[in-house]
This record gives structure tokens, C-alpha cells and sequence, in this order.
């Protein structure tokens, strides 16, 4: 008897332990928490994402006049990886909601993280990884068309599609570019609100973030799929959604990271 009821009581696997059972529709739940909060007082926030679009417009504007448009895609892409380092203010303030403290955008903008300087150590890792992924990117292309010059986006659709060498060098960039953005987003999704929140180590926390993330592959497949699709729509609105769907994303991933921690 008591064999069985110390075997009751032994701690159950680290693994079991991140495994939360959540249903998919727990994502657009998430989602509607991350509505309310952007709206409750909604002034920071959408200065916030007002700031988070004049950035990726300057640095559009900036890849054109020096000639670097050929690096435009993965650059958007690379933005995804980013994109929670970005959000960390967007976390402070739902943090301060729920923790009743009040809301400014000073304290969004100038976020004293529990981890002190580790968050920053992440966000640095996480440029190294766009930067790599922009590489990988540039790389790709010069197997697949050589020394080309790059032809200039009124010319790129064509040639990705209308060639076999356009269509291959497709297949393998979505390859390669879904795993950069797989481990990113497995990296980051909690890495950095969990050292927003905690006194952790960079490696610790992003460690973690793979964990609670691949314990609860169904509802955060789901997540995923919405920022996609909402990251998509910012595309197709020529950036200008991001006022309102980064801070939405962003507010939504804390409670995402509550739900799960």
C-alpha cells in the first residue's frame, strides 16, 4: 500500500507536467483576451503599433534606396522571428492589467524585464537567427540562378513561377524558411514573456518555450496558424495593419503564455 501511494504521489515527468490538454479553440481565446486588452485603454497600444509600422516602413524605404530590395522577402519573413522581442512592451502592459498596476506607454516602452539584461541576450540571438535566415535566403537563390542579378520585384513573380528553376528554388525556400520559423517561433513563443515575468537565463527560458510548446502541439499549431494569417493580412494591407493586429498579437500571446505556463 504504501509502494502504491508513494508511486501516486512521485512527481509526474516535466513533460506531463507542460501538458496543459487544451482544446485548438483555446487559441481564439487567447485571441479574444488580447481584443480586450488592446481596447482597454487603447491609446498606448495603438501608438505602439503605430510605432512597430513606421519602423517597417523605414526599413523597407531603406532596403529600396540602397539597392537591397533582392533581400525584401526574407527580410518580411525574418520579421516573424523578431516579432516577440518587439512585443515585449505589448506584454508589459496586459501584465499591468492583470495585475491591476496602471498603464502608460513609458512603462511599454522602457520595460524593466524580472530577467534584467537575459531578455535582451535573447532578443540578440533572435537577430542572429533572422540574420541567418537572410543568408540561408541569398544562398538559396545563388544555387538555384547562379550570379543573376536579381531581377526586381515587377519581375520575380514570373520568374518563380513560370520557370522549373523558379518553381524548385519555391519548394526548397518554403522548406528551409518553415524551419527557421518553426524553431523560432518554438524559441521565442514563451522564451520572452517568460523572461519578462521570471528571474531566468535566456537559454532557460527559450529551453522551456520548446517544451510547453511541443506539450501542447494542437492548440499552439493553432496559434500559429492565426498569426500566420493575421501576419498575412498585415502584408496584404501594405503593412498598415500592423497598428492594429501587432499590438492585438502581441497582447494575445501573453495570455497565451499564461494559459500554458
Amino acid at each position: 500500500m504504501s509502494t502504491t501511494n508513494d508511486a501516486t504521489l512521485a512527481p509526474r515527468p516535466l513533460a506531463q507536467q507542460r501538458r496543459r490538454n487544451l482544446p485548438m479553440s483555446a487559441a481564439f481565446g487567447w485571441l479574444a483576451a488580447g481584443w480586450r486588452d488592446l481596447w482597454r485603454q487603447p491609446g498606448p497600444s495603438l501608438i505602439y503599433g503605430l510605432a512597430v509600422f513606421l519602423l517597417s516602413a523605414a526599413i523597407i524605404y531603406g532596403l529600396f534606396q540602397l539597392h537591397l530590395d533582392y533581400i525584401l522577402f526574407p527580410a518580411l519573413a525574418g520579421f516573424m522571428v523578431v516579432g516577440p522581442l518587439l512585443a515585449v512592451g505589448l506584454y508589459q502592459k496586459s501584465r499591468d492589467l492583470e495585475a491591476g498596476q496602471p498603464v502608460s506607454l513609458r512603462r511599454m516602452l522602457f520595460v524593466r524585464a524580472a530577467s534584467g539584461g537575459q531578455i535582451w541576450f535573447a532578443g540578440a540571438l533572435l537577430c542572429v537567427l533572422m540574420l541567418l535566415w537572410m543568408r540561408a535566403a541569398t544562398i538559396i537563390y545563388a544555387l538555384f540562378f547562379g550570379l543573376r542579378p536579381f531581377p526586381g520585384l515587377q519581375d520575380i513573380v514570373p520568374m518563380l513561377t513560370e520557370t522549373n528553376y523558379g518553381l524548385a528554388m519555391l519548394a526548397v525556400g518554403m522548406a528551409v524558411g518553415g524551419l527557421f520559423a518553426a524553431f523560432s517561433f518554438a524559441i521565442s513563443c514563451f522564451g520572452i514573456p517568460r523572461l519578462l515575468d521570471e528571474d531566468v537565463d535566456a537559454f532557460t527560458a527559450m529551453g522551456s518555450s520548446i517544451s510547453m510548446v511541443t506539450n501542447n502541439l494542437p492548440v499552439m499549431l493553432t496559434w500559429a496558424a492565426i498569426v500566420l494569417v493575421l501576419g498575412g493580412l498585415s502584408l496584404v494591407t501594405g503593412l498598415v495593419g500592423l497598428i492594429i493586429i501587432f499590438p492585438l498579437l502581441g497582447h494575445a500571446s501573453w495570455h497565451a503564455y499564461k494559459a500554458i505556463r
